[in-house]
């Protein structure tokens, strides 16, 4: 089967000079694999899409939680028929369905024409979900919603997210809208702040604007933000920190910024009993209840069946062309960008 796989093992020793993927070659190649077969309890699946998410792109370069494995395919997460079990009451009852997936560790990712996914975590997708929705149904969506409990957790109505044009935060801004929360989303570029605030965000500030500073003082003094949900890790995020009031939490699920902040003044964590800490689905999924998981993931369905959500897609590129055409498509505002082997 072809694949597009890792020509590096492990993680990257140095830091790098540009986190932005601008660039296939120095990480993966173009290549062939033998189709995997299922173990127990595990499934074959034949990729119809399969996403492109920040941790994708900090994965092939060494820079995320898990290593790499030279000569495997890449991708984490996809959407497909299942047409293989590999034993087991789970597996077996999967045969024939279509689902959305992560790809099982040491497996081929999904950036290939076959991947294999532990049955218990695969998740049947109704018929009123697209394609597009279901490659992206996991890491996004549950990451949106897991987050945005944190919110619900503290009580207060109003919680700050940056990177707000990525998909995650618009999923997580339509959301809050729903449940009467007051969302407020920091951007890079002005043509963003309408159809954000369109979506449901009470607010939304430009952090290149000459008066982020002065804007961003005025609203912590009004909305009293506690929660600041932050993609970015930067110093612009070490700033908003600052600007939060008491127990505020600075909870950091991406670093989409090479800038490394730092903390401007540390006795606020002592003080003023603020906190900084981090969120990783990989960790919600093995510590949260059966229960609470599935209902999220009912609810996701949910929300994508009745159009509520909707992915946004910049552009669906055939695997044989993604060499060539995935970082140009990257680099795109707004939108995601699909494989399809």
């Amino acid at each position: 089967m072809k694949a597009l796989l890792l020509t590096n093992d492990g993680f990257a020793r140095e830091k790098p000079n540009d986190i932005v993927l601008k660039d296939l070659a120095p990480f993966l190649q173009m290549g062939e694999l033998d189709e995997p077969k299922p173990g127990d309890g595990q499934v074959k699946i034949d990729v119809t899409l399969a996403s492109i998410n920040p941790s994708d792109e900090m994965f092939i370069q060494g820079f995320y939680g898990v290593p790499r494995k030279k000569g495997n395919a890449a991708g984490f997460e996809g959407v497909g028929m299942v047409t293989e079990s590999g034993g087991g009451k789970i597996a077996d009852g999967l045969v024939g369905m279509r689902v959305a997936f992560v790809a099982s560790p040491n497996a081929p990712g999904t950036w290939s024409e076959f991947s294999v996914a532990d049955a218990a975590t695969c998740i049947p997708l109704i018929p009123g979900v697209r394609d597009e929705d279901g490659a992206a149904m996991i890491v996004n969506p549950l990451t949106a919603l897991a987050m945005f409990d944190i919110v619900k957790e503290v009580g207060e109505k109003s919680f700050i997210v940056s990177a707000g044009a990525s998909q995650l935060c618009k999923l997580m801004i339509s959301a809050a809208k729903d449940e009467g929360y007051a969302p407020i989303a920091l951007v890079r570029r002005d043509a963003q702040i309408e159809p954000l605030k369109e979506l449901g965000a009470a607010h939304v500030l430009n952090t290149e604007s000459a008066t982020f500073e002065a804007d961003l003082a005025a609203l912590m003094r009004t909305e009293k933000p506690r929660v600041f949900l932050d993609a970015v890790a930067n110093q612009t995020s070490a700033a908003v920190f600052n600007a939060m009031p008491n127990r505020g939490r600075w909870v950091i699920y991406g670093k989409l910024d090479e800038e490394l902040p730092t903390i401007m003044q540390p006795g606020q964590l002592i003080f003023q009993s603020k906190q900084i800490e981090g969120f990783w689905l990989t960790r919600w999924m093995m510590e949260k209840p059966l229960a609470e998981k599935m209902a999220a993931i009912q609810q996701v369905q949910a929300r994508f069946s009745s159009g509520e959500w909707a992915t946004d897609v910049t552009a669906i590129v055939p695997l044989d062309e993604a060499m060539d055409r995935v970082p140009e498509e990257l680099a795109k505002p707004n939108g995601k960008v699909f494989i399809a082997p």
